[in-house]
């Protein structure tokens, strides 16, 4: 390897990027987005505080983000939201009762569930979390209904009154793929 052409030109080129940001939101559209997250996160603690059941858990907030203000994205769908969260901490289950919390079976576990979404056509990248909270947690199977199902199905419900409530907005653009 000669490292005087080292790293070549191309590479470099590519971390540079090519396009522009994206626009800015516009004030409007992002108080309307943070106000569906505050809704359906609010709703969820309600929940748990009137019912003792958890209906929470972090990566939620960040599948908020996606179904409140890129709703149109496909990560937002109903499908990918539901499923990307059922399928990422299934696998971060079957990890942890095969491997138990070690360093290592967290990355395996991330790995798979990333596998898992795509060849289930669930992709959702907050769900890519879910293994670590299961890791971290280490919960029982209990919880792919609460807080995972339960709390995946409040922020969709939520969504598909919210959304549908904003002037030019529909959601969800489908159910299956």
């Amino acid at each position: 390897m000669n490292l005087s052409t080292f790293p070549p030109r191309h590479w470099v080129q590519r971390l540079r990027g090519g396009a522009s940001a994206p626009p800015r939101a516009g004030l409007r559209d992002a108080l309307l987005a943070g106000t569906g997250g505050m809704l359906a996160i609010s709703l969820l603690m309600v929940l748990t505080a009137t019912t003792g059941v958890p209906a929470l858990m972090a990566p939620l907030g960040a599948s908020c983000y996606l179904v409140f203000a890129v709703s149109g994205s496909p990560f937002a769908q109903p499908r990918s939201v539901i499923g990307g969260h059922l399928v990422s901490t299934a696998v971060g289950l079957i990890v942890l009762a095969l491997a138990g919390p070690e360093w290592w079976a967290m990355g395996i576990a991330v790995g798979l569930a990333i596998v898992a979404m795509q060849l289930t056509r669930t992709d959702h990248p907050p769900a890519g979390a879910d293994p670590l909270v299961v890791l971290l947690m280490r919960p029982d199977w209990l919880f792919l209904a609460t807080p995972v199902l339960l709390g995946a199905a409040v922020i969709v419900g939520t969504a598909l009154v919210f959304n549908n409530l904003r002037p030019g907005s529909g959601y969800p653009k489908y159910w299956r793929g």
